[in-house]
């Protein structure tokens, strides 16, 4: 049986075997993320860091609570009354994710909207819904810019398809993004955590030597650098103002 360390009506904790920890968002609507919510993810991802401490085997998977959505991005209303908000939340985390010592996985339960891409591309892998669910990224549409919002995409993404998914705002089925190689695999519903704990498994140990970061690095480094700089920045806007109303 899995141990629980959080146990909260909008996000869940809890360990299973091989240091295999599974992040659960449950946050209403849609498990969209403002600063706070941000701020209780990089927590989560904290408890795990210190719990294994250095050079040890361990994976973290970030799921949905049910098959309908994974994440459908930023609360787009609370830069309204609080212009920080992404700058405060959003950016840190990315960036905590990309400095993360063991390997991820997205478990992407359902629909996975907006900027819930970079959120997912954050992670080392990706699991998606074969049976429903879209990956779509739609700033163009929006009028939503932040520096560094190309970064992952061009550093993970074959050139075409980061072109797609910037500036086409292309919405991927799940045999699609396996296909354009935005996911690692999809699978059933049902079949879905399997897959992702199976995958955990697999890398978890990888981390026992304490450089699984340091050679993440050198993989999507300049994406990590884009971010920090321009998290906790109150001294100017870090980001556009959604245009479109949503």
């Amino acid at each position: 049986m899995p141990t629980s360390y959080i146990d909260e009506p909008d996000l869940a904790l809890d360990r299973h075997a091989n240091n295999i920890f599974v992040i659960t968002m449950r946050k209403a609507p849609e498990n969209r993320i403002d600063s706070a919510y941000a701020q209780k993810l990089i927590r989560a991802l904290n408890l795990v860091r210190t719990t294994l401490g250095p050079d040890s085997p361990g994976a973290v998977i970030t799921k949905g609570n049910d098959a309908k959505f994974w994440c459908t991005g930023l609360d787009l209303s609370e830069p309204a009354t609080n212009p920080h908000a992404n700058t405060a939340g959003f950016f840190p985390l990315l960036a905590a994710l990309l400095d993360f010592p063991f390997p991820t996985i997205a478990l992407l339960t359902g629909h996975t909207f907006g900027g819930a891409c970079p959120l997912a591309l954050a992670h080392d892998y990706r699991v998606m819904n074969a049976q429903r669910g879209y990956l779509s990224m739609p700033p163009v549409d929006l009028g939503l810019h932040f520096p560094g919002i190309g970064a992952l995409l061009r550093l993970k993404l074959p050139p075409k398809t980061a072109r797609k998914m910037l500036l086409e705002a292309h919405r991927w089925t799940a045999g699609e993004a396996v296909e354009d190689g935005v996911v690692d695999f999809a699978a059933a519903a049902g079949e879905m955590e399997a897959v992702a704990m199976r995958v955990a498994g697999e890398w978890a140990p990888k981390a026992r030597m304490g450089v699984y970061a340091l050679l993440r690095g050198e993989l999507v480094g300049e994406a990590g650098r884009a971010f920090r700089e321009i998290s906790y920045v109150y001294g100017r806007r870090t980001d556009l103002p959604v245009r479109a109303k949503v």
